[in-house]
């Protein structure tokens, strides 16, 4: 009960506010992204990324927490989704674009409020194969990601 009354009052929030809640975008200047070098377009599409090494940290979890003062996976601004996932440390540019896997490039991003780590994760794919399949570069792919990945969604999927 405690958990829908806070959904109920993000989305409450956010429909009177307009701003973004729960940290849909990134601080920038905390998370400023940054990119393996050396990966080409080619290396990146041929890639499994399900498959793939990640080098992620509990430390490093912890420090993106930190940088934008949360408590953890159970801070009140890590709104829980109807499975119960509050939180994702996400990458500003995603591993799908050779993001590092750096706390430079994560910040803590909800799973249940309005603009969502799902709904991110849902126009990474799509971005990814719209690159592979030649309709973007990989710096078009990028600045999609980091100048406001909200906008991009509306692009392909529309307003939710």
């Amino acid at each position: 009960m405690k958990i829908a009354a806070h959904i109920v009052a993000v989305l409450v929030l956010a429909l009177i506010s307009g701003t973004v809640v729960a940290d849909d975008l990134p601080d920038l200047g905390k998370t400023p992204g940054t990119s393996r070098p050396g990966l080409t377009k080619k290396a990146i599409c041929a890639t499994l990324w399900g498959k793939d090494e990640r080098h992620v940290t509990a430390a490093m979890k912890k420090e993106a927490f930190s940088r934008y003062g949360y408590t953890g996976y159970s801070d009140p601004r890590c709104v829980a989704d109807s499975h119960g996932k509050t939180c994702e440390i996400d990458h500003l540019v995603s591993r799908d674009f050779g993001g590092a896997d750096v706390v430079d490039n994560r910040w803590p991003q909800s799973y249940g409020s309005p603009w969502n780590a799902h709904m991110k994760d849902k126009l990474e794919n799509r971005l990814h194969n719209e690159m592979c399949k030649g309709h973007l570069t990989l710096k078009q792919a990028r600045a999609k990601l980091i100048k406001d990945w909200r906008g991009a969604y509306k692009e392909y999927y529309g307003t939710p």
